[in-house]
């Protein structure tokens, strides 16, 4: 290894560490959250997803199809707002569980949860509430609201794939999501406004763009009132 190839990794490593050490602190920082337990009700596996079409969502169907048993999200020409495929079922405490590509273009894609559809922002599908964002802006987001709540790229970053697919789980109970990439987790964070927490759609982002893109899901399973324990992390 060159001396370059060197100070190149000795910097890549303290920009992570750095990154890490930035995101404990924000954590520490959102300790005064409230514990709201888990909500109970009817545990069920519901198929949200039929491998064929998109039977159970909403959306634009100019952006959104099925093809292969992985539902796609693409466009061609400018998306001016933050747009959605969304579930028709509303939705509190969960688990999502679900493989993810970025296929085409560097811009961000999320699963949106406990908000509201929000017309009056310029789409008849776009999303107002948190967001757990993947692969190249990794964390949570508050869409319409406080904006970044939570990151968590540092940790991320390492064990996710850019252009390939990608295991993840979502968590969410009472006012706590937990968020798992790859095997690994990620993200253990509560909400410190409840209140904002409602029962709501999923959505699927396809975020807004002047160029190109295409996002890909497969294989989502979701359950109902779950749990209290991550199905995919390795350790």
């Amino acid at each position: 290894m060159t001396t370059r190839m060197r100070v190149g990794a000795a910097l890549a490593a303290a920009a992570v560490a750095l990154l890490v050490a930035l995101e404990g602190r924000a954590q520490q920082a959102g300790g005064d959250a409230p514990n709201v337990p888990p909500r109970e009700g009817k545990r069920r596996k519901v198929r949200i997803f039929n491998g064929k079409d998109l039977t159970n969502w909403v959306g634009h169907e100019q952006y959104w199809y099925v093809h292969d048993g992985v539902i796609i999200g693409k466009n061609y020409d400018p998306v001016p707002v933050s747009t959605y495929l969304l579930t028709k079922e509303k939705f509190t405490d969960f688990r999502l569980v679900f493989d993810f590509m970025l296929a085409e273009s560097e811009m961000h894609s999320g699963i949106a949860m406990w908000g509201r559809v929000a017309p009056e922002r310029g789409d008849p599908f776009t999303y107002g509430g948190h967001l757990v964002m993947f692969p190249s802006g990794y964390g949570f987001y508050d869409l319409y609201g406080r904006n970044s709540i939570h990151v968590n790229a540092g940790r991320a970053r390492p064990v996710g794939k850019q252009h390939d697919w990608n295991h993840m789980e979502i968590l969410a109970q009472g006012n706590r999501i937990r968020f798992a990439l790859n095997g690994k987790l990620i993200s253990d964070w509560r909400e410190p406004l409840p209140e904002r927490i409602q029962a709501a759609p999923i959505g699927l982002q396809l975020h807004s763009n002047r160029v190109p893109q295409e996002v890909r899901f497969k294989g989502l399973e979701l359950e109902t009132f779950p749990s209290n324990e991550l199905k995919t992390v390795d350790d």
